[in-house]
């Protein structure tokens, strides 16, 4: 990044105040009679309904509406291991994705934890606060471990986006990629080089969709996870298969999906042309992928490419899942979200890339035509349509699968973020 975009950032982040989120009043203020409701003798009131039935918080609190970012700052976006306080600026920054895209309020939470217990305790002891929590950039495998125990000690959803909302926007994108090459995933051979959380959960989601888990090559550092490893954890355990495949050249010969989740230039042209006929790419490592969407391009002229990149089509962009399954989660009371819930909206993203894409998305792109292909697999971000498609299928599958505590809503599905508020 040059100086120049360095302290425009800066600047963004500073001026003209500190933050990216403020608090804002939801009732009149303006008379000693609106004060004394507001707090005391007033407040006591709710107090009390909420005391005899604590359901009632979300009748008389902002509860319904809160979700927590809480991150313990051990891997941050691609940065690393920074700390707590550092990744201050990444869950605002979440928090502004919440409240832009889902009229979701969140509060950040940074939490400096001496071990993945303490970081549960702390954040399970404070849960009732919130309708929700987002886990974000905490490290593998104590990522794993902190979220199932807060699924387990809590009623409301836990959601670590860093593993879930990447699998499924890659989920709903390489659906779309297979579709166009003419092939299945039930059929798929795939190579996932990468083994940390968004690894492991997008490749945990795609067999839930119907890849054959032996039809998967997963590597981390030391190559291909197989059967014949003693040094894996029960992660990466869950994918070891019988092969004698032992490096990213073995597994990648005849593959036909590559999903990158690891580090820059991992991939070499060579082993791109070693892949089956209609490759599809998924380089996800950013701001520098596996391969170069170019260097792709330029070997294979059959390739389907997707990055984590703004500046290329088909980004993976995880923008495009947590804010509206969150809306669609707390928009029934789900006490959790669990994995049909997360199918459900990786069918939703599909099909809506499958749909003609209006006139608000290409003025907002200032392009004159897109439509689904290889260049769009996968709807982008500034889609209206993603907020209403997206949280009414979580929210249905939530109320299939037996988590939600209220009905579907008579007001879905949403047409724009005003309607939570109006309704």
């Amino acid at each position: 990044m040059t100086d120049a975009k360095k302290q425009a950032a800066l600047d963004y982040h500073s001026q003209p105040i500190p933050g990216k989120l403020s608090v804002e009043l939801t009732k009149p203020t303006s008379s000693a009679k609106h004060l004394a409701l507001a707090y005391s003798p007033g407040v006591a009131e709710p107090c009390r309904e909420i005391a005899k039935d604590p359901e009632n918080a979300y009748l008389y609190t902002g509860k319904g509406n809160l979700v927590a970012v809480v991150s313990d700052g051990s891997a941050i976006l691609g940065l690393g291991n920074l700390g707590p306080l550092a990744s201050k600026p990444v869950m605002e920054g979440k928090g502004v994705l919440f409240k832009k895209f889902a009229g979701i309020n969140s509060v950040d939470i940074e939490v400096d934890a001496e071990s993945p217990q303490a970081f549960v305790d702390t954040v399970a002891r404070i849960a009732d606060t919130w309708g929700g929590i987002n886990l974000e950039d905490i490290k593998a495998p104590e990522c794993f471990e902190i979220e199932r125990t807060l699924i387990e000690r809590c009623n409301i959803p836990v959601f670590h986006d860093d593993q879930h909302g990447t699998a499924i926007v890659t989920a709903a994108g390489l659906l779309n990629a297979l579709n166009i090459a003419g092939k299945t995933l039930e059929e798929a051979h795939i190579v996932c080089l990468g083994a940390g959380a968004a690894a492991v959960a997008c490749m945990k989601l795609l067999v839930s969709c119907g890849a054959k888990a032996e039809h998967i090559d997963m590597l981390d550092r030391k190559g291909v996870i197989h059967s014949g490893r003693e040094d894996l954890n029960q992660y990466k355990a869950m994918f070891a298969t019988e092969t004698d495949r032992r490096t990213l050249d073995d597994a990648i010969d005849g593959a036909d999906v590559f999903v990158g989740l690891s580090g820059p230039n991992l991939l070499s042209p060579e082993q791109l042309g070693k892949m089956a006929p209609n490759p599809v790419v998924f380089a996800c490592s950013n701001p520098d992928p596996e391969i170069h969407p170019d260097v792709a391009h330029a070997t294979r002229d059959d390739v389907i490419m997707a990055t984590g990149r703004s500046d290329y089509p088909n980004q993976v962009n995880n923008v495009l899942g947590f804010p509206f399954i969150f809306r669609g989660a707390l928009d029934v009371r789900a006490t959790r979200i669990n994995e049909e819930m997360k199918v459900a909206a990786v069918h939703a993203l599909k099909d809506l890339a499958r749909e003609e894409v209006p006139q608000i998305v290409l003025d907002g792109y200032e392009i004159d035509t897109l439509s689904y292909g290889r260049g769009y697999i996968i709807p982008t971000p500034l889609d209206p349509r993603l907020l209403g498609r997206i949280a009414s299928a979580v929210a249905q599958a939530a109320v299939d699968s037996g988590v939600a505590r209220k009905p579907y809503p008579a007001n879905y599905p949403l047409q724009s973020v005003d309607e939570i508020y109006a309704g």
